[in-house]
């Protein structure tokens, strides 16, 4: 009875009743980790809002060309190259090969990754020799942390490096290999830049980016030039690696 009266007093100053406290869950937040952890970025590779395509300042003058890093790259705007999720290399006559690149510095978003962010992707590896895919970051000649880079010349490695304070893995695992798909994760912390491979924690680097790092995201597939890893062989004439999918989360 007392309840009852107390109850009606509540209602009558529009605050809870002893029933709605009893159907509340204690303790939970009002907002989920699912909303508080959604993507800040989700990559359209076919947008031009989000994306520049077949230029980059990571490449000498904005590219089109990188010889200095061993490269055999002619980047190219052509959207078929890179627009699709799928990017692709094609052999020209001139022994360079016209090869496709996205980044998001110089787009009208001007996306940028930070510390804190996480990166999730997913890809496809290729199989021709000579194919270096590479999903990185970079600003103004620095800030580049490698996500992953491959060469099917080591079928089962992934090359992890933070390039901005120093740190790289090899990382081996028979799942690994030419063609296979790969789960990437790499969180971007200030004191550890982490990576996980197939859901499994592989490389914690222990130097980070520190408190202030920013960075453009940049997606391409490069062709080898043979000085460390082989050339593409004389009979192929193009090659290709599939991203399914490219998001950032800002916890």
């Amino acid at each position: 009875m007392l309840t009852q009266i107390l109850d009606r007093l509540r209602r009558l100053l529009g605050r809870p009743t002893s029933s709605d406290s009893a159907s509340s869950t204690p303790g939970r937040d009002d907002e989920s980790p699912a909303v508080a952890r959604a993507p800040v970025f989700t990559a359209d590779f076919t947008s031009t809002r989000q994306w520049v395509a077949g230029r980059s300042w990571a490449y000498p003058n904005g590219g089109p060309t990188n010889p200095g890093d061993n490269k055999l790259d002619h980047l190219v705007s052509d959207p078929s190259f890179s627009r699709t999720g799928t990017f692709r290399a094609a052999r020209r006559p001139d022994g360079n090969w016209n090869a496709g690149l996205l980044t998001t510095e110089g787009s009208e978003e001007g996306f940028m990754v930070r510390t804190g962010d996480v990166l999730e992707s997913r890809v496809r590896l290729p199989v021709e020799l000579g194919a270096w895919p590479a999903i990185w970051t970079w600003l103004d000649g620095d800030n580049e942390i490698d996500v992953f880079e491959y060469h099917p010349d080591n079928p089962d490695l992934l090359e992890l490096s933070n390039h901005v304070r120093g740190g790289s893995r090899y990382h081996r695992d028979a799942a690994i290999r030419p063609g296979g798909w790969v789960d990437l994760k790499v969180e971007f912390g200030s004191r550890s830049v982490v990576w996980w491979v197939n859901g499994k924690q592989v490389f914690a680097d222990r130097r980070g980016v520190g408190r202030r790092w920013r960075a453009y995201l940049i997606v391409n597939l490069s062709v080898c030039a043979g000085r460390y890893h082989p050339k593409p062989d004389p009979g192929v004439s193009s090659m290709s690696y599939e991203v399914a999918y490219l998001r950032v989360i800002r916890p």
